[in-house]
């Protein structure tokens, strides 16, 4: 082989294998903090004061974050809403879209391949006073194969056409990620409501009882000269009271099931949710805590948010090419032949071989602001990266606070509701034995049923914030079959 030929090939190869323009991609580095929030130095003395009193810190959050709760009906909820979701479904196919974007973005290092075949008749009129006569006519036939191969900057901008697309890949997978973690913890979150809203319901009806059998005691007392009628009135006026409130809690547990329902890809009419049981609904006592640098490394939206600007760093690549070469080759072979059977057995062949290089001279300084526009793009989305992590940071550290303080509330209640309870029994003796009158047994219900509402209140929000909590950490989406899925 001559030096020429080896010249040629080590030319072709450097074109085929050349550098992407553009900068490369330097992935961001967590944030050098250690905790999600300083300790506060205005709480009451007993308080808590760290933010990860509530669990063990660094541990990882499992993929199946719900069952931590020990529910059964509530992991079957989840799991039918993971598998009938249209969330999911649209997400999933969202995905798929962008991987064939990158097959469409790799082809672009192939030459294109194309055949053509064509016949025709012409000749000239040879009889004007017949319509349509012909004279000397005759026929070609032709049959080839053509090939194309197109490239700018030396194959950079195919380069970073084709990192831009799996960026945006990567982008669409977090967001799968990021909608079945809103998926979860909507269903855990309406779950719990539901639990919360019957346990008040019960609270409620328990309360009409109390306040139905008070009024007919307070009667009683009015009808034998131990009551005044303002008493009884007092007492219907307490009753209709907590009627009133009766439709309000109804309706929260009728939007919750709907809403249930909906998450789970079913309308109301046709799934029904379990009745979901505050007792029957463990609370995790050792939450896995993610360190702050951990959490930049699994929340989705902050993934989807370092992925986009991973393809926005590769767009500059894209746009600074326009301003180099672009080179392309062809080359078509070609056989005609004016009889259709002679069309492959003939020797002869037209054939061409081209190459065209084209350099952009001017365009009204369009390319350069293109680039410019693209490195604008890039730090737009850096700042708002930025955010996205600050603004994930904020929720966990909201959440680990809110947690310890649901654990001075719900303790709080559970004093104020065993007092209540102690002070009831107190009266009711009192009051058997004639030592207290009928509006103050009545108040010591009133208490015992507010104490009773205040801590079923609590608890609920205590589990929650636990729930929102695990979301804020990323939900552990990365232990699941969703993190393997390229």
């Amino acid at each position: 082989m001559s030096r020429g030929a080896h010249a040629c090939g080590a030319a072709a190869l450097i074109l085929l294998t050349g550098c992407a323009v553009g900068p490369n991609f330097d992935r961001p580095r967590p944030p050098p903090v250690k905790a999600y929030d300083t300790p506060e130095t205005d709480l009451p003395s007993g308080s808590h004061d760290s933010v990860i009193a509530a669990g063990s810190a660094g541990a990882d959050v499992p993929a199946l974050w719900w069952q931590l709760f020990r529910s059964v009906d509530l992991d079957r909820t989840v799991q039918q809403a993971l598998a009938d979701s249209p969330t999911l479904e649209a997400a999933n196919a969202t995905l798929a879209a962008a991987r064939e974007a990158v097959i469409v973005a790799q082809a672009g290092f192939l030459p294109k391949l194309g055949a053509s075949a064509g016949a025709q008749r012409s000749g000239n009129t040879g009889d004007l006073t017949t319509p349509g006569a012909l004279s000397g006519a005759q026929s070609l036939y032709s049959v080839g194969l053509n090939a194309s191969y197109s490239f700018n900057a030396f194959g950079g901008a195919t380069r970073r056409l084709i990192e831009q697309q799996r960026a945006l890949t990567d982008s669409q997978r977090f967001q799968l990620a990021a909608a079945y973690l809103t998926l979860t913890g909507d269903v855990v979150t309406e779950a719990l409501t539901i639990a919360s809203t019957r346990a008040q319901l019960a609270a409620t009806l328990d309360l009409l009882a109390d306040d139905s059998k008070n009024l007919d005691l307070t009667k009683r007392e009015f009808e034998a000269g131990a009551a005044a009628q303002t008493d009884v009135l007092t007492a219907e006026s307490q009753l209709a009271a907590d009627q009133a409130t009766l439709p309000s809690v109804q309706q929260q547990l009728s939007a919750a099931r709907h809403a249930l329902a909906v998450l789970v890809g079913k309308s109301p009419g046709e799934w029904s949710a379990p009745d979901f049981d505050l007792k029957q609904i463990t609370l995790p006592t050792d939450l896995p805590i993610s360190l702050p640098s951990a959490l930049v490394r699994q929340r989705p939206d902050i993934l989807a948010s370092e992925a986009q600007l991973h393809a926005d760093s590769a767009a500059i690549g894209i746009a600074l090419a326009q301003e180099y070469p672009g080179i392309t080759l062809t080359a078509a072979v070609t056989r005609e032949s004016l009889n259709a059977a002679q069309l492959f057995h003939e020797l002869d062949s037209l054939w061409n071989v081209a190459g065209t290089v084209a350099q952009p001279l001017y365009a009204g300084g369009a390319l350069r602001a293109q680039t410019r526009a693209a490195r604008d793009t890039f730090r737009a989305q850096a700042a708002s990266y930025r955010g996205v992590v600050l603004e994930a940071f904020g929720q966990v550290a909201d959440e680990l606070r809110a947690l310890e303080h649901d654990t001075d509330r719900v303790t709080a209640f559970r004093r104020s509701l065993r007092i209540a309870g102690d002070s009831l029994k107190l009266q009711r003796v009192s009051y058997a034995a004639g030592k207290s009158t009928v509006l103050q047994l009545i108040d010591a219900e009133r208490s015992y049923s507010q104490a009773l509402l205040g801590s079923v209140g609590a608890d609920s929000q205590q589990q929650l914030d636990t729930v929102q909590l695990l979301v804020a950490l990323g939900g552990g989406w990365w232990n699941s079959p969703l993190a393997a899925a390229r």
